[in-house]
Parts: C-alpha cells; structure tokens; sequence
C-alpha cells in the first residue's frame, strides 16, 4: 500500500464535519422556537413571521462555518454589531440569546469537540453584540 503524503488530503470543514445544511437548519429553528416565546427577545424581531430572521441566522452561521456563501451573496459582508445596533441588547439579552441557543446546541447531540468549538463561538459573538450596559 502506497502511504499517503500528509496534507495531500482535504480536510473536512467544520460545515461538513457537523452534517452541513440539515444541522445548522435543526440548529436556528430550535433556537428561533425559544426565541418566539420569550418576552424579551421577541420583540427584537419585528417581522411578524420569524422565519425571515431564522433564513439569514442559518445563512450567517453555514457560511462561518465553511459552507455555501449565500449570506454574503444576497446580503453583503455581515457587520454583525452594526445589523444590531438598533436594538438594546444588554447582558440580560445576551443571556436570554445565550440560554436559548444552549437549548438548542445541546439538541445537536454534536460529538463534545465539535460541540465545544460551536459554543465558544457562540458565546464569543453574543458578548460582542453586547452594545448597552445593564
């Protein structure tokens, strides 16, 4: 058998590694189901429907990971704080984010590193979006 060369071999994104577009979808609707109930997220979205906002968290989070760049494609460079500069978000909003995408992580049933790098991410971009004290 004839070794193979080391790095002569793709490595999977972490995109492909966690299932690709079906996961991140179970992902974002689990979270946007919780969001839906909460009295202090909730009104964040305007839109009566969430499933515009549940379209462009999913587009977001493949396109981070390593999948399609339809985000970007349809909506331009992400400038995350600036898309959330009009709403107050603040710790108790940050945890409420945080608590309900928690939910929504552990649903996954990822393996516990890919479980892991997914979190640290997320809790890394929600103390970003934090833009108001309290």
């Amino acid at each position: 058998m004839t070794e193979i060369p080391r790095g002569t071999l793709q490595e999977q994104t972490f995109y492909e590694q966690v299932g690709g577009e079906e996961t991140f979808r179970r992902l974002v609707h689990r979270f946007y189901q919780g969001v839906a109930e909460d009295p202090l997220l909730r009104p964040m979205y305007p839109e009566e429907d969430l499933g515009p906002a549940e379209d462009r968290l999913r587009l977001f989070l493949m396109q981070y990971w390593g999948g399609p760049r339809t985000y970007s494609e349809n909506r331009g460079h992400p400038r995350l704080r600036m898309r959330h500069a009009p709403f107050t978000v603040n710790r108790e909003a940050h945890d409420a984010w945080l608590r309900h995408m928690r939910d929504a992580v552990d649903e996954l049933e990822l393996a516990p590193e890919l479980e892991r790098q997914l979190w640290e991410y997320l809790t890394y971009a929600a103390a970003s979006m934090v833009n108001t004290a309290g």
